[in-house]
């Protein structure tokens, strides 16, 4: 099974959140990824973290992209992800 996660950090009204939640939409269909959403305003924490840079974009955990998500550059890190160690 396939263990990678994009996770998309936004918050409700957000056009920029909006497109990013587009383009990981359809680059988890295309490669067979799951992800997940996350409401920055449910999370004190997330809020402080991410508030001056959302949509931020994380890869299993790690931060990737942030402000706007660029698809070739989500496909080659989720492509890298999948490559024999």
């Amino acid at each position: 099974m396939d263990d990678i996660l994009i996770t998309l950090y936004g918050k409700p009204g957000c056009h920029l959140c909006e497109d990013a939640r587009a383009v990981i939409e359809r680059v988890a269909a295309d490669l067979g990824v799951r992800w997940e959403e996350r409401d920055i305003t449910r999370s004190e924490e997330d809020t402080r973290l991410y508030w001056e840079q959302i949509p931020v974009t994380m890869i299993n955990g790690v931060q990737h992209d942030f402000w706007r998500v660029d698809e070739g550059r989500l496909r080659a890190a989720v492509a890298r992800l999948r490559e024999p160690a």
